[in-house]
């Protein structure tokens, strides 16, 4: 995977603006939301939300043979931009324990509400894994 920066572009901060990806396996994961594999909800708080979100999106990358690094978009939706603008410094620590320095493209939308109540965010991602040796 090569990231995108075009010539003279600030390099952006936490995102790549695009990605090139010689394609193997894509692996396309739904949104996944902030509760634990029995569907509940352990906190109704952004920050524990989004970690319980990326690890199930990990979780479902990582049945396909997937790692982090795997992921070359993400798409983002949050009920609340106030909290998210407020929390970006601990979404961020969040972030880098799970994913490391792995930033792929990605985009944040602001929604008015989500499925799954309480849901405050809920992540989808795009990976492609390497071809299988056969």
């Amino acid at each position: 995977m090569r990231t995108l920066l075009p010539a003279g572009w600030k390099e952006p901060v936490g995102y790549a603006n695009g990605v090139e990806i010689d394609a193997g396996r894509i692996v396309f994961v739904a949104g996944q939301v902030g509760w634990n594999a029995e569907q509940v909800f352990e906190s109704a708080e952004l920050v524990p939300q989004f970690e319980q979100a990326l690890r199930n999106l990990l979780d479902v990358l990582a049945e396909a043979g997937g790692r982090a690094h795997h992921v070359c978009r993400i798409t983002a939706y949050c009920v609340d931009r106030p909290a998210y603008l407020a929390a970006r410094r601990e979404l961020g620590a969040v972030w880098r324990r799970l994913m490391g320095r792995h930033y792929p493209a990605m985009s944040m939308i602001f929604v008015a509400d989500l499925l799954d109540h309480p849901a405050r965010i809920e992540l989808e991602a795009t990976a492609v894994l390497p071809r299988n040796p056969n």
